[in-house]
């Protein structure tokens, strides 16, 4: 599967979360925005890293237990991200950052809708 796709989709709309609350409420919103995008984005990377790195089909049980090691890393990351940015850098405006956290996750969903591969017509 190709994450490229999920990686670029959740960045755009990390961006454009980012510029609007820039433009509304200075560069403070802006990071709040980014803050909680990252907070989304980086867990993923580490579970798209850690669940592809054994993918073998003659061992389907060693690939399982991989994922499941993947998806518990991602959850701990995630808990550990929370806390670190509110116990060092909490966010200023806590709506922007919460906004752009969840936008980040909504693209797990949104990307095969949005970005579908449309079969070629044949002449």
């Amino acid at each position: 599967m190709d994450y490229t796709r999920l990686f670029l989709a959740q960045g755009l709309a990390i961006l454009i979360i980012a510029l609007l609350a820039g433009l509304r409420h200075g560069p403070e919103g802006g990071l709040s925005a980014v803050t909680g995008g990252l907070v989304a984005l980086l867990p993923s990377l580490y579970f798209v890293w850690r669940g592809q790195r054994v993918r073998d089909g003659r061992r389907p049980r060693v690939s399982v237990m991989n994922l499941y090691q993947a998806a518990m890393g991602k959850f701990g990351l995630t808990v550990a991200l929370f806390a670190i940015v509110f116990v060092t850098v909490p966010p200023s405006n806590p709506a922007f950052f919460f906004v752009a956290y969840v936008a980040a996750q909504l693209m797990h969903w949104l990307t095969p809708w949005l970005v579908r591969d449309r079969p070629t017509q044949r002449t």
